[in-house]
């Protein structure tokens, strides 16, 4: 008897890991649409968890940073078959489309095809700024519902564009969170929040923590012109951004943008809007865009073949990393972590901010862009495109490159 329930246990893991490739291979949309996808395939046809767990999971995600169709994909995994299932199944998840990504980026200047790549691309840009206007467009209306929430967008905004640095967004997100939490939340909700951290594990704190300082730390010591210096100092930018972002891929994009190609000129915009406009043609999650990100900013570093690969490595387990270890250690406290309004209430902050750093991004995003009737009128297309349409965003990336190739 006991023998039966393990091989139908194993049985069942080989075949959410087979569901889990299928899903890598076809979740186009973005962290909405995952999430739909997960609850057609996972709950509603397999049963792997129920419809309550799923949603339960993927609002947990959105108080974790990270991205969090990978982080609910995780958690699914981890109920299918603990910690090693969860391994597994973030692999077969990233990969596919990171390596893609990474390619693009090994691709972009090892063939001598750059006026041409960069000439089809040219309604792609454009197209980019339009999938960023819309995405800050929805959040804003989504998130921005108080007066609170609004002044709180336009603060971040307006720091951005003047401060230009990196360190602003942890700060600016501390603050929001922090504003937010003490202007919404009773005062006796403040007494509950010891019974959180008493069950909370110092040790796993500090383990993630550790690796974020003991990076910084790493590329603040090592000298510039060190070969180490470049990729250390890349797993710490990454890892960084990976505990700040909150929202998902929507806010992952300007985030790389102000700090990549505005601050730290990794890479040109151009560069930086190709990719991402190529990225939205993909299948998984948004986060694999960094694998570009990461082979680009070797590549203008001087790096070959092989050090464009450990960017792209280095990228994408920089961003990711935060996420998965978030979701596997706070699973267990998720009981007691979402009775605590302070904590939810800190949220609205944070969304608020991040809405502002959307903002600024798309202003930063259409410098670049040529200001004539052709580029600015198809930044409106794609806008209203996506807006009033059901047109899906790789739809309109195919025809960005149709229309490259034929004028």
């Amino acid at each position: 008897m006991r023998t039966t329930k393990i091989s139908r246990s194993k049985k069942n893991r080989l075949l959410f890991l087979r569901d889990v490739i299928w899903f890598s291979l076809t979740a186009f949309g973005g962290a909405q649409v995952h999430v739909g996808i997960m609850l057609r395939d996972f709950v509603k046809k397999r049963k792997y968890v129920t419809e309550a767990e799923l949603f339960e999971l993927n609002a947990l995600t959105q108080i974790l940073p990270g991205p969090s169709s990978t982080q609910t994909l995780m958690g699914i995994a981890y109920k299918v078959g603990g910690l090693p299932i969860s391994i597994i199944t973030f692999l077969i998840w990233i990969l596919p489309s990171a390596m893609i990504m990474g390619f693009v980026g090994i691709s972009y200047s090892l063939f001598d095809q750059k006026d041409k790549f960069e000439h089809v691309m040219k309604f792609i840009q454009p197209i980019a700024v339009g999938i960023v206007a819309f995405a800050t467009y929805t959040a804003g209306k989504t998130i921005l519902k108080t007066q609170i929430a609004v002044w709180l967008a336009i603060a971040s905004l307006i720091t951005c564009l003047i401060l230009k640095n990196a360190y602003v967004f942890p700060i600016l997100i501390l603050l929001g969170g922090v504003i937010s939490s003490s202007i919404e939340t009773p005062l006796i909700e403040s007494r509950l929040r010891f019974k959180l951290f008493s069950n909370t594990n110092p040790k796993k704190i500090g383990y993630f923590v550790g690796i974020l300082l003991l990076f910084a730390v790493l590329g603040a010591l090592i000298s510039r012109s060190s070969p180490f210096s470049l990729p250390i100092r890349l797993f710490e930018n990454f890892y960084r951004n990976g505990i700040l972002i909150f929202g998902g891929g929507q806010v992952l994009i300007p985030f790389m943008f102000t700090e990549f190609v505005e601050m730290k000129h990794y890479l040109s915009s151009q560069e930086f809007l190709s990719g991402f406009a190529l990225q939205q043609t993909l299948p998984g999650p948004t986060f694999s865009f960094t694998s570009f990100l990461g082979s680009m900013a070797m590549k203008n570093a001087g790096w070959g073949v092989s050090g464009q690969m450990l960017g792209s490595l280095v990228a994408v387990l920089g961003i990711n990393l935060p996420g998965l270890i978030l979701i596997l250690f706070i699973v267990p406290f998720w009981n007691d972590l979402k009775k605590i309004t302070r904590i939810k209430n800190s949220l609205s902050g944070v969304n608020s901010v991040s809405v502002g750093f959307m903002g600024a991004a798309f202003l930063f995003l259409l410098q670049p862009v040529d200001f004539n009737i052709l580029s600015i009128g198809t930044v409106v297309f794609t806008f209203l495109a996506l807006t009033l349409t059901k047109i899906k965003t790789p739809v309109l990336i195919l025809m960005g490159v149709l229309l490259g190739f034929i004028f």
